[in-house]
């Protein structure tokens, strides 16, 4: 069974809603014609803005759109929700927060079934970085940090790293001061789709957007842009 990831690095849902690119591309990996899509918003502490926001993108998309908050969980039954899915879309916010709800109710668990099921994961910024070993988090008020993620996908991922001025020079801090390991950067409007767990391609929504890999040659910062293939309608 093929195990598919789709990170966002920002942007996501809110950037060109009358298009969205990234999550027409999200919902193709799916193969399904009108794919089940459930919105998880834990990271936003459930706010039913965001959740409105995404009912109102899914009227732009061939989809069957549901969501699962865990502040008013439909179930206990949560394993049920999830594996009954085409594709998961994790929403940003509080990622450590959201990791730590996720423990308490075996979310992460029933992530990784899903995974391994063939389901296709996805997010942005927090559903973004909360696939990998670590992430570059804002959880913290007024500090960036590491955290410690739930490793489907290995090293470490920084989003908005074109849209937040601490984002790329705390990033090379961290990777040079060896407390987060070497990993991926996304600018907004940009998506790393993940087959297995290798990273299969990356494509953007924005025509200057860029990803690119991050780690140390020496004792300086290597920085090297990722191939991007721009989504036109």
């Amino acid at each position: 069974m093929k195990k598919q990831i789709f990170a966002i690095g920002g942007a996501g849902l809110s950037w060109q809603p009358d298009k969205l690119l990234l999550e027409k591309y999200f919902l193709k990996l799916t193969g399904q014609a009108c794919p089940k899509l459930c919105f998880v918003p834990t990271a936003s502490g459930d706010s039913d803005f965001y959740t409105r926001r995404f009912y109102d993108a899914a009227l732009h998309l061939n989809c069957s759109p549901s969501h699962l908050s865990l502040f008013n969980a439909p179930s206990e039954d949560l394993e049920s929700i999830i594996l009954n899915q085409d594709a998961i879309y994790v929403g940003g916010g509080n990622t450590r927060n959201m990791l730590v709800l996720w423990r308490e109710w075996k979310l992460d668990e029933i992530m990784r079934k899903a995974w391994e099921k063939g389901i296709v994961l996805g997010g942005v910024s927090a559903g973004s970085i909360c696939w990998f070993e670590e992430g570059v988090t804002d959880s913290i008020p007024d500090r960036l940090t590491r955290l410690k993620c739930l490793g489907f996908l290995s090293g470490s991922n920084c989003p908005h790293y074109d849209s937040e001025a601490a984002r790329r020079p705390t990033y090379h801090r961290l990777i040079l001061n060896e407390e987060i390991a070497s990993g991926l950067a996304t600018e907004d409007g940009v998506g790393l789709h993940f087959i297995d767990t290798k990273l299969h391609q990356v494509v953007s929504s924005r025509p200057s957007a860029k990803a690119y890999s991050v780690g140390v040659s020496g004792n300086q910062i290597a920085e090297n842009k990722i191939d991007c293939h721009f989504l036109e309608e």
